[in-house]
């Protein structure tokens, strides 16, 4: 069912400071702050040949990841997330084996333009997995 690895993403305190060091020290192609108010986040992708590393930094009140930069504030691997054909029956048959979607369980427009879904970490072994339709 799943795809290619999409992106990995990093949750970060400083999206600047984060980008710099990718950009400057790694050699990196970084893409421009990308802020989803809908989300909460303001992202980065660090492109690479096989896939991404996308960075997240809170964006307003409520953030999750403003909630999660508070135990662990130096940032962190947030989520992964896999690349499906149809994010609807991917969804279906996930939950027939037991997984909870995060959320209403709709999929809501993610950063590339497309529909997405998270899964609980505790079904995951402990990895909150991020499923996006391509």
């Amino acid at each position: 069912m799943i795809g290619r690895l999409n992106h990995v993403a990093i949750a970060v305190p400083d999206l600047a400071a984060a980008t710099g060091l990718y950009r400057d020290a790694l050699g990196a192609s970084v893409s421009k702050p990308q802020p989803l108010p809908e989300h909460g986040v303001t992202v980065v992708f660090v492109e690479l040949p096989n896939s991404k590393v996308e960075l997240l930094e809170p964006l307003g009140e409520g953030s999750p990841i403003g909630k999660f930069l508070e135990s662990s504030p130096a940032g962190g691997m947030h989520h992964i997330c896999y690349e499906v054909e149809d994010i609807l029956a991917a969804r279906d048959h996930l939950k027939a084996e037991g997984a909870r979607v995060l959320g209403d369980g709709q999929p809501k427009i993610g950063a590339h333009g497309k529909p997405v879904l998270f899964l609980h970490p505790k079904d995951f072994v402990g990895t909150l997995v991020e499923l996006e339709q391509v």
